[in-house]
């Protein structure tokens, strides 16, 4: 079983986590602020436990910061300033 290695924003420690359900949850994330545009983290995350339930083996709400996370370190999605509740986008 492959893993990856995520990284943080504020440099903390990332984790080991399976790379098969870091790809679910990465495509997840990118595919529907694509469609969406900007979207709250609360709105994406309700969507990722409705759509991924029953096809995702673990905690999707945890896999899911975690990845979000990982996206933002990595400059592929962003935080966006000042937004409450707080926003996320592409860059």
């Amino acid at each position: 079983m492959s893993k990856i290695l995520t990284q943080h924003p504020q440099g903390k420690k990332g984790v080991n986590i399976d790379i098969q359900k870091y790809e679910i949850i990465k495509e997840f994330i990118i595919k529907n602020l694509e469609e969406n545009g900007e979207m709250t983290y609360e709105k994406l995350n309700e969507l990722a436990i409705v759509e991924l339930k029953g096809k995702f083996e673990g905690s999707i709400p945890w896999y899911f910061v975690t990845v979000k996370l990982d996206l933002e370190a990595r400059n592929i999605i962003e935080r966006i300033p000042k937004t409450s509740p707080h926003k996320i986008k592409i860059i």
